[in-house]
């Protein structure tokens, strides 16, 4: 038999699917890829970090401060006695492993963080709209009951997940670092129920410190009344329970513990 060469047929080498389309697989393979290595990376992170103790916790991050916070000046009344705020206040938390530091953040967003190894972050945003130190001792006490329950911890797997993925995709300059930014999105992930828990906590704190929880809501309650509308605010409520909700559940918590809901309330000097 005779072999007789043949030519293959015209376009053997092109795919017969649109170069776009080819494009748009290619991509969203790699980006389902991408993803499960992220959840794969948060889990692991995760299940590490429940076996590290609160002092091992504070042991690494003693002097740690994000690398993206702009703070206040040095000399800023507000940074200076909401330091002496969280003094008092951890006095009424005597078997706590932190030794708390507080820093301010220069934004005009109100938030405030719990941040490993003791750190709370506030920003001065929130520290000009409370109107008493009573309300700003809630907010500060919030945050020690996310220490307490170690929430902060739990939810640290997602930021260094987060950190990663930001710095593949070129949009932090930080090289993935676990920075402010960060940090605010990974606190948006806590549960109802590990709010609820540190609200229970900074109600304590509060009663401990002035013998009543008179104004720990207060800051939320004239926020939904004078400025939910604001996108600053809205911000704010989308990382914690209904404004509305919570404030009742606060007043239900004391009723229980028979803590009395009235009651004088210190000034705050700025």
């Amino acid at each position: 038999m005779k072999f007789i060469a043949r030519k293959p047929r015209e376009g053997i080498n092109v795919s017969d699917v649109h170069p776009l389309t080819e494009a748009g697989t290619l991509v969203f393979g790699l980006s389902v890829i991408f993803a499960a290595i992220v959840l794969v990376l948060v889990f692991f992170v995760d299940l590490v970090l429940t076996f590290v103790s609160s002092e091992t916790e504070v042991r690494i991050f003693s002097t740690w401060i994000p690398d993206d916070l702009i703070s206040t000046e040095a000399d800023d009344v507000r940074e200076s006695e909401t330091r002496a705020l969280v003094e008092r206040l951890a006095r009424h938390w005597p078997d706590s492993p932190y030794k708390f530091r507080l820093e301010v953040s220069a934004s005009e967003t109100p938030n405030a963080m719990a941040l490993p190894g003791g750190l709370i972050i506030v920003t001065t945003a929130l520290l000009d709209r409370v109107g008493t130190e009573n309300e700003l001792a809630f907010v500060l006490g919030h945050e020690f009951g996310h220490f307490r329950n170690r929430d902060h911890i739990r939810q640290l797997g997602r930021g260094v997940a987060l950190g990663i993925l930001f710095a593949a995709l070129r949009f932090s300059k930080g090289g993935g670092s676990f920075g402010i930014g960060i940090a605010d999105l990974t606190m948006r992930g806590f549960s109802r129920k590990q709010e609820s828990d540190a609200d229970s906590f900074g109600l304590e704190i509060v009663y401990a410190e002035y013998g009543h929880v008179d104004e720990s809501w207060r800051f939320f309650d004239r926020m939904i009344r004078d400025d939910y509308g604001n996108s600053d605010l809205v911000t704010y409520f989308s990382t914690h329970p209904s404004g509305g909700d919570r404030i009742e559940n606060l007043k239900f918590h004391a009723r229980q513990h028979g803590w009395p809901l009235t009651g004088p309330t210190t000034p705050l000097t700025w």
